[in-house]
Parts: structure tokens; sequence; C-alpha cells
């Protein structure tokens, strides 16, 4: 017969053990990244950097091999201004970093045994629901999942995933370009418990970011004061109170801006901004005055004039 002071140990020591591999199963160690883009190519380098083992998920052999020459352009940048008279370090560096990313187009397959999902795919909303409906399906049931939407409500795309998964289930806003830029805005949703905040913010510090945290607000905090000054930069166009160029200035010798108005635009992404500000004139929590379009921005877009990556947006970029 079992003595009680023996089947009390037992006891303590299966408490603590299951606490154990309680802890171990919300410790992030292996990284899916769904989307090889500008955004999704940058998150699966900083995670590799920090050593996490990462997988980069796409849906073509091309897509794939455009975020790996990203990764590679990117990293090389990073390595010399890291070991700036060291090459051995430099390529010691990359070498480590590149050693922990791997390559997949099966989405259900890369997320069999990964601890973290980040999300970096179109602005879509049925896209994203159907994505992770499949990939509920396919993770472990620890598997915190992520979106890197900057403007589409967490809570909705979490609506495809189950009770359980919704508990685990948060926005991590990275910024672009996402090796330079230090913030992460961390979307946390009714539903999202503690364990997964606290993971995700350590995360975020492991990568060496710096985290904030917001409601599952329209455009989360960045975006929701960012948007409307630039949405208010072209109706100064619209109404011809000033030109183009002396609104920029204005921004840049008046109020200490880096980049003028209408020049982030242009680097952030006509299409993008029209994107968002739509989606919240539809979604209709705003103020009407916020959320008012402009014809400037409707003009160029129509044009296919969307900023820098386009070669012209309101500036041209094409000789440069």
């Amino acid at each position: 017969m079992i003595s009680i002071s023996k089947l009390v140990l037992s006891r303590a020591f299966s408490a603590r053990q299951f606490t154990t591999s309680s802890y171990l199963l919300k410790d992030i160690k292996k990284v899916t990244v769904i989307g090889a883009g500008l955004m999704g190519s940058g998150i699966v380098q900083v995670a590799a950097q920090a050593k996490f083992n990462v997988t980069m998920v796409d849906t073509t052999d091309a897509a794939l091999e455009n975020g790996k020459n990203i990764i590679a352009a990117s990293i090389k940048r990073v390595a010399r201004k890291k070991f700036a008279d060291d090459e051995v370090k430099q390529k010691e560096f990359i070498n480590d970093t590149l050693s922990r990313i791997s390559v997949s187009k099966d989405a259900n397959e890369a997320v069999v045994d990964t601890d973290l999902v980040v999300e970096a795919i179109v602005e879509n909303i049925d896209v994203k629901q159907k994505l992770f409906s499949a990939l509920d399906k396919a993770a472990p049931a620890h598997c915190i999942f992520c979106s890197n939407t900057s403007s589409l409500p967490i809570t909705a795309i979490a609506e495809s995933t189950c009770d359980e998964r919704k508990k685990r289930f948060a926005g991590l806003h990275f910024f672009n370009p996402v090796p330079a830029m230090k913030l992460v805005e961390i979307v946390r949703t009714e539903n999202v418990v503690d364990e997964t905040y606290n993971a995700l913010d350590t995360f975020t510090k492991e990568i060496g970011k710096t985290p904030v945290v917001c409601k599952d607000t329209p455009g989360f905090i960045v975006n929701r004061l960012l948007v409307p000054y630039l949405m208010e930069s072209f109706r100064l166009i619209d109404r011809e109170d000033a030109s183009i160029q002396d609104v920029d200035t204005a921004m840049k010798l008046g109020a200490g801006m880096p980049m003028g108005p209408l020049e982030l635009s242009d680097f952030v992404g006509l299409d993008t901004m029209k994107f968002i500000v739509d989606g919240w004139r539809k979604d209709g929590q705003l103020d009407p005055a916020l959320t008012k379009s402009s014809e400037i921005l409707n003009k160029l877009v129509s044009e296919g004039n969307l900023g820098r990556k386009s070669g012209k947006g309101f500036y041209d970029y094409s000789k440069k």
C-alpha cells in the first residue's frame, strides 16, 4: 500500500511536471511566416537573426525565390553594419541566419509542428479567413496565430478558427522595412488570454523590436493617427490650397517630419492608402470626416500610379 506521504509527493511531482509541460508548449521556438513578400521576408529575416527556426511559406517557387533574394540582400547590409571591420564575422552571421530558414509551398504541412504563425499575405479578409480556417485544423493546439494586417480587424479574421484558437489569435503588426523599423503593434482582441500576450511580448523583444499593445480598433495606434493625417494632405491638393512640394516642405521644416506626407504616401503605396481608408469608410466605426475620399488619390490609383513601387505617384521616381 502506498503511504500518504508518498502519494502526496507523487501528486506534487505530477503537478510540477504538468506545469513545466504547459510552459514549454508556450515557449516559442519555431516560427512559420505565411507570405514571402517584402513584409513576410522581413519578418522571416529578423526571426532567423534572433536564432529562431523559421519556415517561409508562399504558393509559388518564384515567390519564394523572390523572398530569399530580398533576405539575402538585406542580411548583407545588416552584417556589414553589425560587423563593419570583420568580414569573417559578417560571413558567419549571414550563414548562421540563412541556415535557420527553410521554405515551403504547403502551408498546412509547414505549421504541423510550429509554435507561432505570422500571416503576411494580401489584405483581403476572405483570403485570410480561408487560410486560417485551414491552418486551425493543421497546427498544434498550443500554436499562436497572428496576422500582420495593418487595417483589417483581427477579431473578424479570427472568426474562421475555433473558440480555443481565438484565445491564441492576435495581431502582430510590423512596419516596413521590417529589419530597420523597431516598432511592433501587438493587437489584443477580447478573446486573447494573458499567456498569449506574454508570449508575443517576449518574442517581440527577443527579435530586437519594441512592442506596444492596443485593442482591436480601426488602424490600431500608428495608422489610426497616421492615415487621417495623410488623407488631409491629399485633400489640401484636391482643394489646390498648396502644391505637392510645398505641403511636404512645410511638414518637414515646420513640424520636423523626416518625410512629407505625400512623399511618405508614395513610400507606403497609394493603393494601400486607398484600401485602408475605403475599408474604414465601409466599416463605419470612425467619423466620416476622417474617411472622406480624395479625388487625387482615386485618380492616381486608377491610373496605376501607386508610388515608389510603380515608379510614379505624387512624384516621378522613374528618373531617379
